[in-house]
């Protein structure tokens, strides 16, 4: 098993997390924001793909994580930004 695909997992649990607000598009900007950051700590981490492709690829499974969800699937409160 190379190193990226022992984190996917991780990736994948934190990117089912992101979604946060009680609008899309906060979930959508939520997702996006903690699935970059958690892209680029696991691609430097993991070697191989780097920080900034895992910050992107991190980024777009958040987002689009976020903007798929409702607020009843997942709700970890409102947003910092409100």
């Amino acid at each position: 098993m190379t190193r990226i695909a022992r984190w996917l997992p991780l990736v994948a649990i934190a990117a089912t997390l992101t979604a946060c607000g009680g609008t899309q598009p906060d979930r959508a900007a939520g997702g996006t924001a903690i699935g970059a950051g958690t892209g680029a700590a696991v691609g430097a981490i993991a070697g191989g793909v780097g920080a900034i492709p895992g910050a992107i690829i991190g980024g777009a499974v958040g987002g689009t994580t976020g903007a798929v969800t409702t607020e009843d699937e997942v709700d970890l409160g409102e947003p910092v930004w409100r």
